[in-house]
């Protein structure tokens, strides 16, 4: 299980992040929603640790995470698909797979190859070519996997569906709750908050670095002010 508690992060002398608490745990989807700018990526950056933060504490499975390097915690399980998909173009698909898998034993690294290609079999059948050659769905397909190399219990998801055609949201979509049903805790961030919503156990609403809304995903679908402000209906 991953927990965040009371965490706070500054940019300088601006405090970013204010007191922010969440949980998830295997098995289970936690969605946050918000306007841009609310915080959300920033937050993921810190239980990442590319992102220091000031005050607060990050746990996984029980174990302080504060003062890991970043690299130490994917080693220990959490990894992170960055918005934008941040792919190397100008490596191979499969190069960069197996830079996702550095962690892991040769053993790993083929099953884990084998199961990127079968969820996704594009990826197969264009794993010779530079990642740069690919649509951006295609890139979203190939950061999900490489983020999955490292074998994580914990998967952070920063905008998954940006940019992506409603057929392909749909294929990533799909790829999450793949991914619930085998057990990873996944913290989803997300602009298309009504799909977000849909998919989520746990939900939580981010507005100028706070947390001010939280409850299940079906109690956020139906809460008034997020249908106003984030579903685009009353």
């Amino acid at each position: 299980m991953l927990e965040v508690k009371d965490l706070a992060s500054r940019y300088g002398r601006i405090e970013v992040l204010h007191d922010v608490s969440l949980k998830v745990e295997p098995g289970k989807i936690l969605a946050l929603i918000g306007a841009n700018g609310a915080g959300k990526t920033t937050l993921l950056k810190a239980i990442s640790g590319v992102q220091p933060i000031s005050t607060g504490t990050i746990t996984l499975d029980g174990k302080p995470l504060n003062k890991v390097q970043a690299s130490e915690r994917v080693k220990r399980g959490l990894a992170q698909v960055p918005e934008g998909r941040q792919v190397f173009g100008g490596m191979s698909i499969e190069d960069n797979l197996l830079l996702g898998g550095w962690t892991s034993s040769a053993t790993n690294v083929q099953a884990d190859l084998q199961f990127a290609y079968e969820t996704f079999p594009v990826l197969f059948e264009k794993k010779d070519l530079l990642a740069g050659s690919l649509s951006g769905g295609q890139q979203q397909m190939l950061a999900i996997c490489r983020a999955l190399m490292s074998r994580p219990s914990v998967i952070l998801m920063d905008e998954p569906s940006m940019g992506l055609s409603p057929l392909l949201i749909d294929q990533v979509f799909a790829a999450i709750e793949l991914l619930k049903k085998k057990g990873l805790a996944i913290v989803l961030v997300e602009q298309n908050a009504s799909v977000a919503l849909s998919i989520a156990d746990d939900a939580s609403v981010m507005e100028t670095g706070r947390i001010v809304l939280r409850g299940t995903g079906k109690e956020l679908q139906q809460d008034q002010r997020v249908k106003e402000l984030y579903l685009g209906h009353a």
